[in-house]
């Protein structure tokens, strides 16, 4: 049984249930009810059974959150109904409406306004949920295997004095390999700058098993002090501040077993082509600011070739066990993603809440005020 330990604590799912009833589960299962709980949605997500799914399990827990905020980006028709939709689920539910017209006014006012995706979404959330719990845990609503269970479960660590845990879990759906700009793109990009430069934030980076999870908890003062990309750099940017708040010993990885998420396209500025362009400027940008200085000349000739060595391992793997693969479809992949590495874009990142130029009661008050604008 697999049972290796990273740079970073990590904490296996071994299949028994003796520890389900332990002093680190009850502490857990008690650290519910101190934890405000953020899912962020767009407008797909409305009604949407992999996001009925997510709010249905959250419905079981007991004792149930402090708060669940559910940061949702939908246009003015749509958001009565979703608000309703979402306010039918028996939960402490806060719906905040990431694109109206009084959000962005604020923002605009505070000098943040801008580009905006599920980073902004986020972000908007993080300061409210970190006013109203001890603790804070993310969640994607994609995913059609989610389990009450993974809240508690990102929870354990930080009862033990780790400031962050971040959810790891298998991506094999349908007899094949998933989690594509994972395997594809971030973890070549890593092992090919890892090649050239020794440095500690490379060992973070790889540390974390499936670091693209959207799944992770910190505590509130932590949360305070994460600097949100605005898109879909989220996760990697997300790393980058837990490097420098939490380090090695105060991060932990946790097990959530199999996941079965909705899937994108790859081509398109909509699908894993576009957002490998979002994750590449942040992941650069992370290791940039901690002391590594990409060639970016040769870089991409070496994430290729790191990528190929990884496309035979997975091509073994899935033979191994039995799994459809396609190897050029996956080369193709590697040669749409190798466009994306370049030198991040100026920063524009969102700020920590610890120097926020709003406070989250005004933006709670600008999201809820809209129910019959």
């Amino acid at each position: 049984m697999e049972y290796v330990q990273e740079r970073i604590a990590t904490l296996h799912e071994f299949g028994g249930t003796a520890g389900r009833d332990g002093d680190l589960a009850r502490a857990a299962a008690d650290a519910v009810a101190e934890t405000a709980v953020v899912v962020p949605m767009t407008a797909r997500e409305h009604e949407n059974p992999a996001a009925e799914r997510v709010l249905s399990e959250l419905e079981s827990l007991d004792p149930s959150p402090a708060a669940v905020f559910v940061p949702v980006r939908a246009d003015a028709n749509e958001i009565d109904s979703f608000r309703g939709w979402l306010e039918s689920f028996a939960l402490p539910i806060r719906v905040l409406w990431c694109n109206s017209p009084r959000v962005d006014a604020l923002l605009a006012d505070a000098g943040l306004d801008g580009e905006f995706g599920k980073g902004r979404d986020v972000w908007l959330a993080l300061g409210p949920a970190a006013d109203a719990g001890e603790y804070v845990v993310v969640h994607d609503a994609d995913a059609r295997s989610y389990e009450a269970g993974h809240v508690p479960r990102l929870l354990a660590p930080l009862t033990m004095d780790y400031a962050f845990s971040k959810g790891y879990y298998a991506r094999v759906e349908d007899g094949r390999l998933y989690g594509r700009l994972f395997r594809l793109f971030y973890a070549p990009l890593v092992r090919a700058l890892a090649d050239r430069h020794d440095a500690p934030i490379l060992d973070y980076l790889r540390a974390f098993r499936y670091p693209l999870a959207g799944e992770f908890a910190a505590t509130a003062a932590l949360a305070r002090r994460l600097r949100a990309p605005r898109a879909w750099g989220l996760e990697v940017g997300t790393l980058g501040d837990a490097f420098d708040a939490a380090g090695f010993d105060g991060a932990a990885q946790v097990d959530l077993g199999r996941h079965e998420h909705d899937h994108r396209a790859v081509a398109g500025e909509t699908g894993l082509e576009g957002m490998s362009r979002e994750v590449a400027g942040e992941l650069l940008r992370v290791v940039e600011e901690r002391g590594v200085d990409p060639d970016y000349e040769t870089l991409q000739e070496r994430y290729l070739a790191a990528g190929e060595r990884l496309i035979e391992q997975y091509r073994a793997d899935a033979a191994f066990n039995g799994l459809t693969y396609d190897s050029a479809a996956e080369r193709d992949q590697l040669a749409r993603y190798a466009g994306s590495i370049a030198p991040p874009d100026p920063d524009r990142r969102l700020p920590p809440w610890t120097d926020a130029p709003v406070t989250p009661e005004a933006i709670v008050s600008a999201t809820l005020a809209i129910r019959n604008a």
